[in-house]
């Protein structure tokens, strides 16, 4: 007997533009997490994540019914979120700190560090290394930052990244191995 296969995330949106409420929490569980990840490193502030990441299914629902498939769902997704980022920073400057707390009262540090089964010591230099990559993150410049958080949380391809950023492929090539280089010399501490 053969396996049904799960429908692609292409599949699932012509399924919700023709009402199928049911293909939208479907296409909502697989992606959400690393969208709000997208946006939040990118904003640096969770609530304000919050905020744009539901503008940004919002206007998922708003394009549904003219939705057609020109790409992968997740690049049409990211682009989407991308554009949302592009324009909250054309009418407020960027202010929070990675020093800010969650929502839980976490540092955004701890959400990257060692499991509580490690002992104190390892929690520590996880911890460290979590806000060295944090702070790594926060210092590289704006299109460097979002092609590498593009790839790492939003899993897009090169071409995607161009695709999305409104670039050639070798300038969004450029920005992730800039990116992976920064991050990679902040970093070799930890190695």
């Amino acid at each position: 007997m053969e396996a049904a296969t799960a429908p692609t995330d292409e599949q699932l949106m012509q399924a919700f533009a023709t009402g199928d409420a049911a293909a939208f929490e479907s296409l909502y569980d697989r992606h959400a997490l690393g969208l709000w990840r997208f946006v939040q490193r990118s904003a640096h502030n969770p609530a304000l994540a919050d905020d744009l990441v539901q503008d940004v299914w919002f206007k998922l629902v708003q394009q549904a019914p003219q939705y057609q498939v020109r790409a992968r769902f997740r690049t049409w997704l990211f682009t989407l979120a991308h554009h949302r980022l592009v324009d909250h920073w054309r009418t407020h400057k960027p202010h929070a700190s990675l020093d800010a707390e969650t929502e839980d009262g976490a540092a955004l540090a701890d959400l990257l560090a060692a499991a509580s089964g490690f002992g104190p010591e390892r929690r520590l230099e996880s911890r460290e290394q979590a806000q060295a990559l944090l702070d790594a993150l926060a210092e590289l410049p704006a299109p460097q930052r979002e092609a590498f958080l593009l790839q790492a949380e939003g899993g897009l391809s090169l071409d995607e990244i161009a695709q999305t950023t409104g670039v050639n492929l070798q300038t969004a090539k450029s920005r992730l191995r800039y990116a992976r280089n920064r991050l990679r010399e902040t970093l070799e501490a930890f190695a």
